[in-house]
């Protein structure tokens, strides 16, 4: 799964590895996203038209499902594009959520362990995600899982859809609609790219005024 991740990448330097413009805002740097807060993404609504970089709610619940309907934080990349909850994003609105890294915990430890996964070269990750239009008119999104990959498997046996870079823009393409289409053009980032280390418990409850420690080695 993917349930908490950190970004602290500048802006102007995601924009700019996806097309975007710059948006006003600065990012505010944050180490422990958890979900049920508002995140920054990239979307693009026609082919005519480059990515934005936008703020949307990390939990998926389409507007016809009203408020009762589940709010996933994550997609099963084995079924994203034939449930019935989630194919209709798949096909026609899909996003990328940029981090830093992201984090997993070790199972049977206590207190939970939690491990920082990351690029080894430290450039920012791109999760392949879908959204859709929240009853409120708002967007909110999912992040992609697969089956864990690389030195991932020491840490958990799922991860996030980690994209490599010649398939973003085919990614957020709008008038790529075909499932088969999609999974020929899309590829996940290699694995030999990620590496890990265990850090602090500080991660197990996410609060205000967390920094850049949380990151450290423990």
């Amino acid at each position: 799964m993917c349930g908490r991740f950190a970004l602290f990448t500048p802006l102007d330097r995601l924009a700019r590895k996806v097309g975007a413009s710059v948006p006003e805002q600065k990012v505010v740097f944050r180490y422990n996203v958890a979900p049920g807060t508002w995140i920054t993404a990239v979307r693009q609504a026609s082919e005519n038209e480059p990515p934005v970089i936008d703020q949307m709610w990390w939990g998926y619940r389409p507007r016809w499902a009203k408020s009762t309907g589940n709010q996933p934080i994550n997609a099963r990349v084995e079924t994203v594009a034939t449930n019935a909850y989630f194919k209709s994003a798949f096909a026609r609105h899909r996003c990328l959520i940029p981090a830093d890294g992201w984090y997993e915990w070790i199972k049977d430890t206590k207190p939970k362990q939690p491990h920082y996964l990351c690029r080894k070269d430290r450039k920012p990750l791109f999760f392949a995600g879908i959204f859709a239009e929240r009853e409120d008119g708002s967007l909110g999104c999912a992040i992609i899982t697969e089956p864990a990959r690389g030195s991932a498997t020491d840490v958990h046996e799922r991860m996030p859809l980690i994209l490599d870079d010649a398939s973003l823009e085919h990614w957020l393409a709008p008038d790529l609609t075909d499932r088969e289409t999609i999974r020929s053009m899309v590829h996940h980032l290699d694995a030999d790219l990620i590496e890990h280390w265990p850090v602090s418990t500080l991660v197990n409850k996410p609060v205000e005024g967390q920094g850049e420690e949380l990151i450290n080695p423990a």
